[in-house]
Formats: C-alpha cells, structure tokens, sequence
C-alpha cells in the first residue's frame, strides 16, 4: 500500500531531522568552549551529511545519514593575551561555530520534521478513513 511507504519515507526523513537536530543542538551548547592548553584546537562545528539509499523492500529511496564531519572553515579569533591558550600574538582560536547559522539551521531541520510528521498524519488519517468505509 502507498500510503504504508509514504508513512516509513517520512519516518526516514524525521530520523534524520532529529539527529541534524541533535547535532546543532551540541554546536550551540558548544559555541564558547576554547581549547584549555595553548596549541590546543577549540571545539569544532559538527556538520550532517545524507545521502539517498534504495530501500528495496519499499522499492524506493529513502534519506539516510551518510556521516558526521566537522567543518573546516577557520576558527574565530579572540585578542585575551592573558589567558593560558593564548598564542604568542595573544590570540584565542575560538569554534567555528555561528550561532546565526545554527539557528537557521535549527528552524530548516524543524520544518522539515514538522513536514514529515504532517505527512504521517494524512496518511494515517487516509488510512483509517479506508478502513471505516470497508467496514461498512
């Protein structure tokens, strides 16, 4: 039934949604946290990649996650000459983490789950209709 496929596609598409959540979640919570000894390397923002995977026994795609990686865009500098971290310059390296884009990021991966929650409440819904009128 197409309806049972369209239940576990978008149950894919909220697994995926509430580990993207999980992880901006960590990036915010993280957003301050410095490298404690000097040459240390400050948190990093973590980033979710997916990917496509053919589900053969629906026979169709599903969204899985492909992996966890960090991003490589530069860290942040902060001038703090008197902190134990500091370079010779004075400068802290500080995560790569802007919580700008986390947010945005957030409000994507909330909207998408919300749109696949929707979907498994029509379908649901569509579903008992089908079997209140067989039942008649």
């Amino acid at each position: 039934m197409d309806l049972v496929k369209s239940i576990k596609i978008s149950a894919a598409g909220m697994k995926v949604q509430g580990a993207r959540l999980k992880i901006i979640a960590e990036n915010i919570a993280n957003a301050d946290s410095m490298a404690s000894q000097k040459g240390g390397i400050p948190y990093q923002r973590k980033i979710v990649n997916f990917h496509n995977v053919l589900d053969r026994e629906l026979g169709t795609h599903l969204v899985k996650i492909r992996n966890y990686d960090v991003d490589k865009a530069e860290f942040r500098k902060q001038y703090d000459p008197g902190h134990p971290a500091a370079d010779k310059d004075g400068y802290l390296k500080m995560p790569n983490v802007n919580a700008l884009i986390e947010m945005m990021d957030m409000r994507e991966a909330q909207r998408s789950y919300e749109a696949n929650l929707r979907i498994i409440q029509v379908s649901k819904s569509m579903i008992q209709r089908t079997i209140g009128l067989l039942g008649r």
